[in-house]
């Protein structure tokens, strides 16, 4: 049958896919519109198949936060390219997506991907982004904060990284919230607090040092006390409240909150392209 310039005009206009492809497309669906934007989605899924095996670090952080400053999300959108993550298409994705998230409360990827966004599954959605783009696109990493105290939201220039803090009450500073939120995005802490460091990671640290430590000739008795206390830097350059402050590196992070009069961390979620 004959496809009219018009309907492929139409179809490509509705779904971003190529002139070529929606002519194709239509001719399979026998010029029916709609079963042609399925042929569509059809392609993008096998697109997507194909590419599943690819690295997707390249992409977009991006945070929504509450009014009230008391619940906050943070997404990353990923995709193969940097040119496709500084599309302007792409970003309008990354911030619906992440809206719709935020208001379903959730931060589980297989819930987000079931969610309505625009009148269709955003999984849906990401198949035709990947077929009309031709690159792996997924929603790689999500947190969701929520609770009583302060949450500040931090989006480091470029989008290639993002950081929500919570503290444990209201703050007096937004620069106080930000400074935090720019050491964590700098620093990469593993947790507010030493009790936060997870057992395996400790027992790792010690054993790398005494091992270190024998192969300078150090008895294993000796050893075992040199490396507690190597353990002591370990906590310093890795728990936020012990690390030294990035501005100003004669007091730790906890000094400052103090010297501030600010409340305390309790948690943190910091999301980066490629980690």
């Amino acid at each position: 049958m004959s496809i009219s310039a018009a309907d492929v005009k139409a179809l490509r206009d509705r779904t971003g896919s190529g002139m070529m492809d929606c002519r194709s497309a239509l001719a399979e669906a026998n010029g029916d519109m709609e079963a042609a934007v399925e042929v569509l989605r059809k392609k993008g899924q096998k697109v997507s198949e194909k590419r599943a095996d690819r690295e997707a670090n390249q992409g977009i952080v991006v945070t929504k936060i509450s009014d009230d400053k008391k619940s906050a999300i943070i997404m990353s959108l990923n995709c193969e390219t940097d040119f496709v993550a500084r599309n302007e298409e792409f970003i309008g994705f990354a911030n619906g997506f992440a809206s719709v998230a935020f208001a379903a409360i959730t931060d589980s990827i297989e819930t987000i991907n079931g969610l309505n966004y625009n009148g269709l599954p955003i999984s849906k959605h990401l198949e035709d982004l990947v077929g009309k783009i031709g690159e792996k696109i997924e929603i790689a990493r999500v947190a969701y904060l929520e609770g009583s105290g302060e949450i500040v939201a931090y989006n480091h220039p470029g989008n290639l990284l993002g950081v929500l803090v919570q503290f444990d009450g209201e703050l007096n500073s937004v620069d106080t919230g930000r400074d935090v939120a720019m050491q964590i995005a700098a620093m990469n802490p593993i947790g507010v607090k030493r009790a936060d460091v997870p057992a395996e990671t400790l027992e790792k640290e010690l054993e790398i040092a005494k091992e270190l430590l024998i192969n300078e000739g150090k008895s294993p008795e000796l050893a075992e006390k040199a490396a507690q206390g190597k353990l002591r830097r370990f906590y310093e350059d890795r728990v936020l409240l012990e690390q030294k402050f990035v501005k100003d590196n004669s007091v730790t992070i906890d000094k400052y909150l103090k010297n501030s009069g600010a409340p305390t961390v309790t948690t943190f979620r910091r999301v980066q392209l490629g980690a």
